[in-house]
């Protein structure tokens, strides 16, 4: 929490020590009624006291109420404002830290978690900073000056508030050792409903087609309860304190008053009058030290959570970034070229090696497609030229630089991926396509226009309501599965590229407007670099260069009409796929 806390600026900590000192004028004004009460109490039981005298005390009593709500509102206000610009830092850090976390790292915290994580955890710390800051600052001050005010009355009173006291600490510490952990156990299940609903949100078609509603509903019953459960227990564990806080200030109440009773029964005359107005003013006070304890409580109450839920942000801020920024800014002798050199990769962690010794090279101009069975390594080997992930051994380089030497911004705008499984945001057609514009590059509405033609999509998008200004829903639910990756491929095209990545890019396409659009593509894109992953054998056989992977091995690299000659596992691929009259004839 100390770590998080850290993050506060210079500006929020002045308004803190400003609020610091109106809390304490607050805790003044509030301290100062019960001497006033003590001197309207002995002016009452005077005879020949003045009406005048009593309503002028009652008049300062008003004003110090007046001005503790005064203080109290500002107050307020400024620890508002300090835990909202906190936050609002914190989300916006944690975001930001998610956005360069390599794939595996965020894999790491699953989506489900860094969404509570980024929401849910940011809005306990800050119930803690902006409630928690106030109750931190009044309630040790309240106490202390309290206390130094009835110390010397009685040592009878200052023994019953001492056991109050007592009691009231042994209750909060009892509580927070028993439901500290539970906390942490509820942000855990937080995130596992979270995932559930996500998953039911994100498959609700198959859940429907396969008739699965009620399959759905146990998962989510069965979390949601176990949540539930854990809930229900903190704040039973919790509702213990409250009866417990009053039992304790009224027992004490009573106790002053009892013993009070009899200390004013044994005195002199003369000191009755004095006993009453200091019993009065300590029971006040008495009053003000257990409302401080009270509000400590509260703080209790909240810390635990804030601090799960504040390991929990940290966990994420602190983990090391593994794909780091270079220092090169992208301008290179050579345009286009992509070369592996003796490229081997695995995942973290992990014992076995995905890729092996794969080397090739891309010229500008060239047509490279990786072909193989399912699991073979295609997808992970061209992640490699964005930096999705590093190689673990050897090169990968793009434009005969070492892409790890590339500041990321200036090596993804050589590039024009299109994923595998095309993804669309919340916008229009228009901002779909120029996803891809930044500082550095500009995409005007001609080049939208063009790349959405080149990728064959124009037909279906003029017949849109508004044209390329519909609206497309989050995740591109309200377009077919071809007109998203149509789209996806257009917002590639419309950066103009050095360098085309197709991660099996065309697989939602007929076969009819796949042949189309590959043919404009090439029309279009003759000076870049094309990698594509691909399934189909119609898709590459005119490529430039085919290369085989089986097993994360290259068995074979060339062009359609030598594979068939020279690679038995290309040929078997080839063999699934095109008849035997297509085979004779390439």
């Amino acid at each position: 929490m100390i770590k998080l806390l850290k993050n506060i600026t210079k500006r929020e900590w002045i308004i803190a020590f400003l609020s610091f000192g109106l809390i304490f004028a607050q805790v003044w004004l509030e301290l100062k009624m019960p001497d006033y009460m003590s001197e309207i109490t002995i002016l009452v039981q005077n005879e020949g006291s003045k009406m005048s005298d009593i309503l002028v005390n009652g008049g300062y009593m008003l004003l110090c109420a007046f001005g503790s709500l005064v203080t109290a509102v500002l107050v307020g206000y400024l620890i508002a404002n300090i835990s909202a610009s906190f936050s609002k830092r914190t989300r916006k850090m944690l975001f930001d830290k998610v956005e360069n976390l390599a794939i595996h790292e965020v894999k790491q915290f699953s989506t489900s978690s860094l969404i509570t994580r980024t929401t849910n955890d940011i809005t306990q710390v800050e119930m803690l900073v902006g409630m928690g800051l106030q109750l931190m600052i009044k309630a040790p001050i309240t106490a202390i000056w309290a206390i130094t005010k009835i110390l010397n009355k009685s040592w009878q009173w200052s023994t019953i508030t001492a056991v109050a006291v007592a009691i009231l600490l042994g209750v909060i510490a009892c509580l927070v050792v028993i439901v500290m952990p539970r906390f942490k156990i509820v942000q855990k299940l937080t995130d596992k409903l979270n995932g559930v609903i996500r998953e039911n949100l994100t498959g609700i078609r198959v859940v429907r087609a396969f008739n699965a509603e009620k399959y759905q509903e146990a998962k989510f019953q069965d979390v949601n309860q176990k949540l539930t459960g854990q809930q229900l227990f903190n704040q039973k564990a919790f509702a213990i304190m409250s009866p417990i806080m009053y039992m304790v200030m009224y027992g004490l109440t009573l106790s002053i008053y009892f013993v009070g009773a009899y200390l004013i029964k044994d005195s002199l005359m003369a000191n009755k009058l004095t006993l009453f107005g200091d019993m009065v003013v300590f029971s006040s006070y008495a009053m003000q030290v257990i409302m401080s304890f009270l509000m400590l409580a509260m703080i209790f109450m909240m810390l635990p959570r804030a601090q799960v839920s504040a390991k929990r942000i940290n966990e994420v801020l602190d983990t090391d970034i593994s794909i780091k920024d270079g220092n090169f800014d992208g301008n290179t002798k050579e345009t286009g070229t992509v070369e592996f050199k003796n490229v081997s990769f695995k995942y973290p962690d992990a014992e076995e090696y995905l890729l092996k010794n794969i080397s090739f090279k891309a010229e500008q101009g060239e047509t490279v497609a990786f072909i193989g069975s399912t699991g073979s390594g295609k997808s992970t080997l061209i992640n490699l030229v964005p930096r999705f992930y590093d190689a673990t051994d050897g090169e990968v380089l793009v434009d005969g630089i070492n892409v790890k030497e590339y500041k990321q911004e200036a090596l993804h705008n050589k590039l024009g991926y299109v994923p595998q499984k095309a993804v669309m945001f919340n916008g229009t057609v228009h901002s779909n396509v120029s996803y891809g514009e930044n500082g550095s590059l500009e995409i005007t509405e001609e080049k939208v226009k063009q790349a959405i033609k080149v990728a064959q999509a124009a037909e279906f998008v003029e017949k849109m309501d508004h044209g390329y200004d519909t609206h497309i829903a989050q995740g591109g639910t309200n377009v077919s599965g071809g007109q998203k990756q149509r789209l996806a491929i257009a917002r590639a095209i419309a950066r103009d590229p050095e360098i085309y990545i197709f991660d099996d890019s065309f697989s939602a396409l007929d076969y009819k407007t796949d042949a189309v659009l590959r043919r404009e593509l090439k029309k279009y894109t003759k000076n870049a670099t094309s990698l594509i992953v691909a399934q189909r054998i119609g898709t590459i056989m005119n490529a430039d260069k085919i290369i085989v992977l089986d097993n994360g091995k290259c068995v074979g690299m060339g062009s359609h009409k030598e594979l068939l000659k020279t690679c038995e596992v290309y040929k078997q691929i080839a063999s699934s796929q095109l008849g035997e009259e297509e085979l004779n004839h390439a």
